[in-house]
């Protein structure tokens, strides 16, 4: 619906007007909008995603390496980011209203309102640039070997870290402090449990729930609302795809890519209840009954 035309982009300014409406009425982009979208949606049905607008190959092709790289980068950031803002939240609650807690609340705030293209543009700076420990471009070259692909990660995943790190600690240090006040936790410390048995056995177990939840939700950014961080370090995932399937109103590259990041946001969410029902016996046994 917004303003542009297809074989106009496809072609260039300069092309006759003949040949964009032929390249227009091949495509079916001529069409109205409700027919593409029955065309794309029947043709699903089926099994295929379509042929790409611009690049003029089927949509799987595109969208299959894309998936591989975001998962990868998905996959490096949660390895750094999952313990560490656990670990920050825990140490939050054991140490509430203190200095400690503080500094790891307030410092984790303010790092997850910093936009993710100023703390990427700062990271290249230092470790790219200043100090050229770290390769620019998450780009890793063909055939490179898994410590290879991880160093070039290196810089979009510690991006990802600043960006989620207070947000995952604020909600880990939350249900720590649940934990730590509800009647169980009293329980175990009365029965003379000592207090790192009473932490790892009884409040961990129930401070992570509302942990898996927020982890699953960030499944679906990290696979698919990466485009500022994979355009700034030329990545080619799924955010990347997204953005450029927009620009160029490739509508089949558009609508596949945004279908598979949807699959991949449910599938989080139902591994998240199952977890769910993993760690809390309550939900299980109700589910059972």
């Amino acid at each position: 619906m917004l303003p542009g035309n297809v074989a106009r982009r496809i072609l260039g300014p300069f092309a006759d007007k003949a040949a964009v409406d032929a390249l227009n009425e091949q495509l079916g982009t001529d069409q109205p909008l409700l027919r593409q979208y029955w065309d794309w949606i029947t043709g699903l049905l089926k099994g295929d995603l379509g042929d790409s607008y611009a690049l003029a190959i089927p949509v799987s092709d595109l969208i299959g390496p894309a998936i591989v790289n975001s998962i990868k980068l998905a996959a490096l950031a949660f390895v750094l980011v999952v313990p560490l803002a656990i670990l920050g939240g825990v140490v939050a609650a054991l140490r509430r209203d203190r200095l400690s807690d503080r500094v790891i609340t307030i410092g984790g705030l303010t790092l997850s309102v910093v936009p993710e293209f100023v703390s990427g543009i700062i990271l290249i700076l230092v470790f790219g640039l200043w100090l050229d420990v770290l390769p620019v471009s998450a780009n890793a070259p063909p055939g490179s070997t898994a410590l290879t692909q991880i160093e070039y990660l290196l810089l979009p995943a510690l991006t990802l870290v600043i960006l989620l790190f207070g947000y995952i600690a604020r909600i880990t240090r939350a249900g720590t402090i649940e934990a730590l006040d509800a009647d169980y936790t009293r329980t175990a410390y009365l029965k003379g449990l000592p207090r790192r048995t009473v932490i790892g056995r009884h409040v961990l177990r129930n401070s992570l729930l509302p942990t898996i939840a927020v982890v699953a939700t960030q499944t679906g950014y990290l696979i698919g609302g990466l485009v500022v961080i994979e355009t700034l370090f030329n990545y080619p995932g799924m955010g990347k795809l997204i953005f450029t399937a927009a620009t160029q109103k490739d509508l089949p590259l558009l609508e596949a890519s945004v279908l598979i990041v949807g699959i991949v946001f449910l599938i989080a969410m139902l591994v998240a209840d199952l977890l769910y029902s993993l760690l809390n016996p309550r939900i299980r046994h109700a589910g059972a009954e």
